[in-house]
């Protein structure tokens, strides 16, 4: 069997898994989604390292919802160094002078990406929504928690600090494939449970807003024709409140 065969199995297996486990839980999330976009609400995203693609994946996308505001906290990315991002989303209340600049209300939700859900940074962005009123989701390994200490200062876990979890079924240490003769093993699936549970997740709250709304609040391909005028009343829409989507429009 090849690495590819190898790789493909184990992910089809997890995303069945997913499917058939977690769409409970996904199908009871997107309702909630669906109420605050409802509501005049907005869905952000936060998470650190290679989760915070998540956020991006989402945003500003074609077929995705327009509603969606990313945090991004650049330190905590890996373009202005890797190794760092890794040191601060380990620190204690490190995040809370950032997350001090949006303005999250009751009537808006905070999905928070982390697999291990173990380290502060994804944890204080849970307990701030939770203050601030917010609805709060949280992609996570259930498995991490079930048997890693936590390293925030209160001993807290993501997964029990928000109001509902997904599993992501990712393995300890992410990586899922190894090769005879080699300690260190490779291949990391969180991404691909990740992107599947938030793009079906989303798929749900769209299906749940066209019950209710004539025009869904869905950004069309930028490379299609007679999209630009859709795309445009999505952004006069939601502009004020997401700015990240308007912003350097003197480009125009």
């Amino acid at each position: 069997m090849t690495m590819i065969d190898s790789y493909l199995d184990i992910v089809q297996k997890k995303l069945n898994n997913i499917a058939q486990q977690q769409s409970h839980k996904i199908t009871v999330a997107a309702e909630k989604l669906a109420k605050v976009i409802n509501q005049g609400g907005v869905i952000y995203i936060f998470g650190c390292g290679h989760s915070h693609i998540f956020a991006e994946d989402v945003f500003y996308r074609a077929g995705g919802i327009a509603p969606v505001r990313p945090i991004f906290i650049e330190p905590l990315m890996l373009h202005e160094g890797a190794a760092a991002s890794s040191y601060y989303e380990k620190q204690n209340d490190y995040i809370a002078e950032y997350l001090e600049k949006y303005d999250l209300t009751d009537k808006d939700a905070l999905i928070i990406i982390s697999t291990s859900g173990i380290n502060p940074a994804p944890v204080d962005a849970a307990l701030w929504a939770k203050q601030c009123g917010a609805f709060t989701l949280a992609l996570t390994s259930f498995l991490y928690a079930e048997t890693q200490p936590s390293k925030h200062k209160a001993g807290l876990k993501l997964r029990d600090c928000v109001e509902m979890a997904i599993d992501n079924e990712v393995p300890i240490g992410d990586a899922v494939l190894s090769i005879p003769g080699h300690a260190t093993p490779f291949a990391p699936v969180s991404s691909m449970t990740g992107l599947f549970i938030m793009h079906t997740l989303f798929a749900e709250v769209i299906a749940n807003l066209g019950r209710e709304e004539k025009c869904l609040p869905v950004f069309l391909s930028g490379n299609i024709a007679n999209a630009a005028q859709h795309n445009e009343r999505l952004l006069e829409k939601y502009g004020t409140q997401i700015p990240e989507l308007t912003n350097n429009n003197d480009f125009k």
